[in-house]
């Protein structure tokens, strides 16, 4: 294969000639890799997983050192999961799709439904025991564009695979790697190569590339194909990078300043740029900015035990990680009027406060405390309990008129929870009529408490039956 020509890029730096090298044998490798066949790539994730095997206990280790985590502390746990577990878990789900490639058979398993709208949704959580084990209760669906149909499901699913692997073209394609979860850029390298055909040059956050002494030899089949590489820098390093003539493709996990920096150009130049809409960078690009993520609470006649639970699982979604986390939970939205928020938020308060920390217990709501129960007080005493009056429902957005909800935001370690009312169009998403908790609950007491013996002894034998026995899906083991 013919090497294309690299142009002479203005640098001062003495790293670049190292990087010019490496994005030269990537480009070299890119057809190659990219016209791979399934049964190549299995047996690549294959060796990946046993190279994972060897180094996940070092890699472990070092990480919950450098996060400043006790020695055989219950939080390892995290690094754990996070970390090696999780690209394991990412190179057995390619695996078993690629498996299934000829037909697009992976999709015969995963129910399918139409939502309201006619759009298709997808349901790819459970999908196993494992999946029903660790995420009890939990399920996700992805929900295909509109135009998407039962019907050309297969079509538009997997659509890079579609084309003879003897016709694929590569690029390459550069990743930044994330800086707070270990796992996100070995599985965004993942999905360069095994969705997209490209190959990589991952560039790793400094805030944690000390996870190179472990990713290159997890990776190693990559790496020696010619498929991966992995380098380490600052800025510098990265913008010289996302204006290389060899990079075609870039994927960012990061901040949104650091994305305008990439896409419009850094100061002024930048928001001149995009105050215009002229791109500085044209290549394409995508990016995992993190979010403002809300936990939504839909009311019920939830239990002691109910609330106790979920009061846990809150709690996890915010220090997973110590909340260094794109998808932590930054807005807990309640019902204003439903009688268990304020259990609810007790019972949170009791458990972040129980939270262990590295030198001993965080202390999550110092001295507003006071504050925060003279406001409830307030708030039970006088209107903000009671429906709003007219002058309030004038002076809100129109999309907020009407029934209102209690939001508890997220705040700096040192300003935990500040109830308030809803004050943005933005906060729509999560109202919740005042009406529906009432109506939940009265449709519970109306709900018989003791089954007749003959309808138990049936529920129960339904309960019993295998989840294959019902749907034709044998789980996996």
């Amino acid at each position: 294969m013919v090497a294309k020509a690299v142009k002479t890029q203005p640098v001062q730096a003495e790293w670049a000639a190292e990087l010019d090298l490496v994005l030269a044998d990537l480009d070299r490798e890119k057809d190659d890799w990219a016209q791979t066949s399934n049964s190549e790539r299995i047996a690549l994730l294959r060796k990946i997983k046993d190279h994972i095997r060897e180094v996940a206990e070092a890699w472990v280790k070092t990480a919950t050192r450098k996060k400043g985590i006790p020695t055989d502390s219950p939080l390892e746990g995290e690094e754990w999961l996070a970390g090696p577990a999780a690209l394991m878990d990412g190179c057995n789900q390619f695996i078993h799709t690629l498996s299934l490639m000829e037909g697009k058979k992976f999709l015969d398993r995963l129910p399918v439904r139409t939502l309201a709208n006619g759009q298709v949704a997808v349901t790819v959580v459970p999908n196993s025991v494992w999946d029903k084990v660790l995420f009890t209760g939990l399920k996700a669906e992805i929900w295909m564009q509109p135009g998407v149909t039962k019907a050309n499901l297969a079509a538009s699913t997997a659509a890079a695979y579609d084309a003879p692997a003897s016709s694929r073209k590569g690029k390459i394609g550069l990743v930044l790697g994330a800086g707070n979860v270990a796992s996100i850029a070995p599985l965004d390298c993942l999905h360069k190569l095994l969705v997209e055909h490209q190959v990589v040059l991952l560039k790793m956050n400094p805030v944690n590339d000390y996870l190179i002494d472990f990713l290159r030899p997890a990776l190693r089949p990559l790496i020696e194909f010619g498929a991966l590489r992995i380098v380490r820098g600052g800025a510098d390093v990265g913008a010289y990078l996302c204006n290389h003539d060899l990079v075609e493709d870039i994927h960012i996990t990061g901040a949104a300043t650091s994305h305008d920096a990439i896409v419009w150009g850094p100061g002024e130049e930048g928001r001149k740029n995009k105050a215009a809409g002229t791109p500085k960078n044209k290549r394409r690009i995508t990016s995992e900015l993190g979010g403002v993520a809300p936990t939504i609470v839909v009311p019920g006649p939830w239990s002691n035990a109910d609330i106790a639970y979920h009061a846990e699982l809150i709690a996890t979604q915010k220090l997973n990680n110590s909340g260094f986390n794109c998808i932590a939970c930054q807005m807990l939205m309640l019902p204003e009027s439903w009688n268990k928020s304020d259990a609810l938020l007790a019972a949170l308060e009791k458990v972040m406060q129980k939270a262990p920390a590295a030198g001993g217990q965080r202390r999550i709501l110092p001295a507003r405390r006071g504050r925060l129960r003279q406001r409830e007080a307030a708030r039970h005493a006088g209107r903000q309990h009671s429906h709003p009056s007219q002058d309030d429902r004038r002076d809100r957005p129109a999309a907020l008129r009407g029934d209102h909800c209690r939001i508890a935001l997220w705040r700096h370690r040192h300003q935990f929870l500040e109830r308030r009312s809803v004050c943005a169009a933005a906060a729509d998403l999560g109202r919740f009529p005042r009406s529906h908790a009432r109506r939940r609950a009265e449709r519970h007491r109306r709900r018989p408490q003791h089954l007749p013996v003959r309808q138990a002894r049936a529920q129960r034998a339904r309960s019993a039956v295998p989840h294959h026995a019902e749907t034709g899906v044998v789980p996996d083991t």
